[in-house]
């Protein structure tokens, strides 16, 4: 758990980071024999620095929901956007001081809203005289320093990664990620900023950037063959000590890996998704992590390293710009260099401040172009859908990314050695608001359906081998006995199995027996009106995620790849809702599975 922050930091995390050290003299020397060494008795020579961070932005740089068209709002009425995130910088540098500052991020940046997707594939920022990427406008404005690599940096492919890192005033650090034939860093692995102190001592800060080992499975498409990403703590122990000789006096990781030790790998590649804290436990040498990747909030966590016993300050800020995290140093002079004596952290929250008009004005043109982008009027629907209730309810509005898929793989394998296989297909609830209205559809609505740049791919399995996987689907649901009330609200193990992790299969009926404990929970399962046939042959339609293991489903990233495309299943999604000109759910919603208590349905 995170220690109290009083306790640790003692006070003077709030003595004016940078500001108020004329000679040296803002925080009395305390009582733990630093002041030996400096003669006569004179007050230790101290300094204090600031390093803001953010993380997982996504494309957001104002405070607006292009899947909706209107500012954004969530339950806690948070806020997005660098350009919130810019009035936040700009008040903690006037209070320390720009000098005693430095701005870090800790990737995903370039994939998440319709702005960036707009600016990867619509008018592409790789096109000749192409635009500069509103991502490295905002952040170049802002002044960044360094900003790590995010596994999302990747899913356009690395020609467009090149080019945003091209178009980007800082540096985008991956010390493992690897060109696949040298094995030598495809990116800068680190750089090291100088603070100028009021001492005539220079404070050099090392930044060290690490990705995530999961690329190599998310986005093999991208970068078999040209790039490989060994594991976090192994990279960290090859360079911290090297920047230390460097003469690093602090030395920060920016990682984009959470901080909870877990994967979702399974077996399939031996590194660790969300490294952070062993990296803090097993690597000396490290003041601070910033951590990425689990879109959540830390504040302030303390990680003890093994080797030496010394307390390592992690901290991960809210995704998309919801956060800032603030990492105060107070350092010391000591036998002839700076020495951390205390370090902590914090977030603010950037519902607190207004827009920076400096970067909203710097982006307005582009925000306009994607807004009328998004508007565009693709088809209409006879009926409105939803995915309110698409979390325990077999809804129309999953059936349509069904049969979108399925009819997608039936096409391509389509006088093929499969083209007699039945094709199933796999969906997920990713937005519990996402809507398709009654009348016309634009592509917000067809694209607020499948928010991810996932694209597809045909599987080949088997009749037990769809049950094993529909089996380990169903973990999402809280085992509820017959007879207790169903709360929607508490139905999913939504903590331990996100939304996006739960698929429904269409093609098959069943039924999901919340009574029944994991592992025996799917009955009646049948193809075709009769029990399935466990060494029958199907190909599954399902996304690439899903296909390279991403949620570590049983079987399916083994199985054999029939088919795969480039093309993002909502780009299909809007591409089929053009070429039909209508939505009419009568065709093609039907109920394949229900959730039950020992026969019961439970809606």
């Amino acid at each position: 758990m995170p220690l109290n922050r009083r306790t640790f930091l003692g006070t003077s995390a709030a003595a004016g980071a940078g500001v108020a050290i004329a000679g040296g003299s803002a925080v009395p020397a305390t009582a733990h024999g630093h002041g030996h060494g400096h003669g006569h008795g004179r007050p230790p020579k101290r300094y204090s620095f600031t390093v803001m961070g953010t993380t997982d932005l996504h494309g957001n740089v104002f405070n607006w929901d292009y899947f909706t068209d209107k500012e954004f709002d969530d339950k806690a009425h948070n806020d997005v956007g660098l350009a919130k995130i810019s009035t936040l910088v700009d008040q903690v540098r006037r209070e320390k001081g720009r000098r005693n500052t430095l701005m870090i991020d800790a990737g995903d940046t370039i994939q998440g809203t319709q702005l960036s997707y707009y600016y990867a594939k619509i008018d592409p920022i790789t096109a000749k005289r192409g635009p500069v990427h509103p991502m490295a406008q905002a952040m170049n404005a802002i002044g960044y320093d360094a900003a790590a690599l995010g596994n999302h940096e990747f899913n356009y492919g690395i020609p467009v990664l090149r080019k945003f890192e091209e178009q980007c005033d800082f540096p985008l650090l991956g010390a493992n990620a690897l060109d696949a034939k040298t094995l030598r860093p495809a990116f800068a692995p680190y750089v090291i900023k100088r603070l100028r102190t009021p001492h005539g001592r220079d404070v050099k800060v090392a930044i060290l950037g690490l990705t995530n080992p999961g690329v190599a499975i998310w986005d093999k498409a991208n970068v078999s063959g040209k790039m490989v990403f060994p594991g976090l703590e192994e990279q960290a122990a090859k360079f911290v000590p090297r920047l230390r000789s460097m003469g690093a006096d602090v030395v920060i990781v920016s990682a984009h890996s959470g901080s909870s030790g877990t994967s979702s790998y399974g077996d399939q590649i031996p590194y660790v998704e969300n490294a952070a804290g062993l990296v803090a436990e097993q690597v000396p040498g490290i003041d601070a992590i910033l951590v990425g990747h689990a879109h959540q909030e830390i504040p302030e966590y303390f990680v003890e390293n093994k080797r030496t016993g010394k307390k390592v300050v992690l901290s991960e800020p809210l995704k998309w710009g919801q956060r800032l995290t603030l990492f105060d140093f107070d350092l010391v002079w000591e036998k002839g260099r700076w020495v951390v004596e205390k370090a902590g952290s914090q977030v603010l929250n950037s519902n607190t401040v207004a827009e920076d008009p400096k970067i909203t004005g710097l982006l307005a043109d582009e925000h306009k172009k994607v807004v009328a982008y998004v508007n565009q009027v693709i088809g209409t629907s006879t009926a409105a859908m939803a995915t309110a209730e698409a979390a325990w309810k077999d809804e129309p509005i999953i059936d349509l990314i069904n049969v979108v898929q399925a009819e997608t793989v039936k096409a391509a394998l389509a006088g093929g050695a499969y083209a007699a296989l039945p094709v199933l297909s796999q969906a997920s609830c990713f937005s519990r608001t996402a809507q398709i209205p009654a009348g016309d559809v634009t592509i917000k609505d067809a694209a607020g359906l499948y928010p991810f740049e996932n694209t597809l791919e045909a599987r080949l399995l088997t009749g037990a081998q769809l049950k094993d996987y529909l089996e380990f689907s169903a973990r999402y649901y809280v085992q509820t006995p017959v007879g207790a009330p169903v709360d929607t609200a508490k139905l999913t193990n939504a903590d331990s199995t996100p939304d996006y992790n739960y698929d429904a299969v269409s093609g098959l009926t069943y039924e999901i027996d919340i009574a029944k404990p994991n592992g025996s929970r799917i009955v009646n399962l049948s193809f075709g009106g009769k029990p399935i046939d466990p060494a029958a042959e199907f190909v599954l339609a399902v996304n690439n995620y899903r296909a390279s293991g991403g949620g570590n489903f049983p079987h399916v990233a083994g199985a054999e790849q029939l088919w795969a495309n480039s093309e993002e299943i909502r780009n299909t999604i809007i591409a089929w809702v053009q070429a039909k000109g209508s939505v009419d759910g009568a065709q093609f919603a039907s109920v394949d599975w229900r959730l039950t208590r020992e026969g019961t349905p439970v809606f």
